[in-house]
């Protein structure tokens, strides 16, 4: 996948609006989401023009997880969750 940028949190930065950006996220719990940038900037372009990190340092994250607003629209490429371990006893 071209123009794929991986990290360990969701993030969303105006250097990289418009650059067709796709990042690949893999948080603490083992989720892993790939979603497209662009989408998801523009999905939540008024809830970040009212955030002081936004104002500030035009960018937001989370490390937790995607937003609740981007979790079941096409911003989201895809989502991989971790397989539970079986315990043989």
């Amino acid at each position: 996948m071209e123009n794929l940028l991986k990290s360990k949190r969701f993030v969303v930065r105006q250097s990289l609006i418009g650059k067709g950006q796709n990042i690949e996220v893999t948080f603490k719990n083992g989720n892993q989401v790939t979603y497209s940038h662009d989408k998801a900037f523009e999905i939540m372009k008024s809830s970040l023009e009212n955030m002081n990190c936004w104002s500030k340092y035009k960018s937001y994250t989370s490390s937790g997880n995607i937003p609740k607003s981007l979790r079941e629209t096409d911003a989201v490429i895809s989502v991989v969750l971790p397989t539970p371990e079986v315990v043989e006893a």
